[in-house]
């Protein structure tokens, strides 16, 4: 009884989804609000079902997926060793700093016609604003991070080792850990954003095209598919990361 307990307390966080969905199917199936704007999750469901069986959804999702890691894994290695070189470098920090503050305050979705006009419509462009918008939350988590270790820490590292390259990998990376981890998780919401816009525009494949060429067909249903396919993901995306980084670095959780 009490491991069935634990095993229920797993599924908690499906009782809000399953109260909305039945209330959206309520409201919908009696006509309270208008099912060709707002289609229930029955029809939803179908248009899913229907993607699924013409073979769109599966290169859809593969197109999207693979600009999302490949976008989030350049934005956030940048972001780490540009974080931990202004968190511990004061010349680099004075130098960098303000110019990666500023642009960091520019709307990622604002500068995607720039790198149309720069980069054109291919898939470098649409890598570029995926890791662009990436790399500010892990650089300034990073960032933090770094400048924020003990400097007993540092002093201690020094009397055991000369070497610059032991200390940053044996005390100022594992000590900055916990905000790049906070970073990427961050991170990972924003690559599910971008990947979104970059594909609004010029993509023949992708979530992106498919709300997109939906929305001109007036197609409510492939949508929303597009849509719950990215908060999915982007769900799942995080839950692997979160599950893999406390199996890695298991102490990080009595941090």
């Amino acid at each position: 009884m009490l491991q069935f307990n634990k095993t229920l307390k797993k599924f908690y966080f499906l009782l809000p989804l399953a109260v909305i969905i039945i209330a959206w199917q309520l409201i919908s199936g009696f006509n309270l609000v208008n099912s060709s704007l707002f289609p229930p999750p029955s029809r939803i469901f179908l248009a899913f079902i229907e993607l699924l069986k013409n073979g769109e959804l599966y290169l859809d999702i593969k197109s999207s997926l693979g600009r999302v890691f490949i976008g989030l894994f350049i934005g956030s290695f940048i972001g780490v060793i540009f974080g931990l070189l202004t968190g511990r470098i004061n010349i680099i920090n004075k130098s960098l700093s303000p110019l990666f503050n500023i642009l960091r305050s520019f709307p990622p979705v604002a500068i995607i016609p720039i790198i149309i006009v720069w980069l054109g419509i291919g898939e470098s462009a649409k890598l570029f604003s995926i890791a662009f918008a990436t790399f500010f939350p892990v650089w300034i988590n990073t960032h933090v991070g770094a400048s924020r270790i003990p400097i007993v820490y540092t002093n201690a590292s020094s009397i055991l080792t000369k070497s610059s390259i032991k200390k940053w990998f044996s005390v100022i990376l594992p000590a900055s850990l916990p905000y790049i981890i906070t970073g990427i998780r961050i991170s990972i919401g924003v690559a599910f954003v971008m990947v979104f816009v970059s594909e609004l525009a010029g993509a023949s494949s992708g979530i992106g095209y498919l709300i997109s060429i939906s929305q001109l067909s007036y197609r409510m249903d492939r949508m929303f598919v597009g849509l719950f396919l990215l908060g999915f993901f982007g769900f799942i995306t995080d839950y692997i990361f979160t599950r893999l980084t406390k199996y890695i670095f298991p102490w990080l959780e009595k941090i």
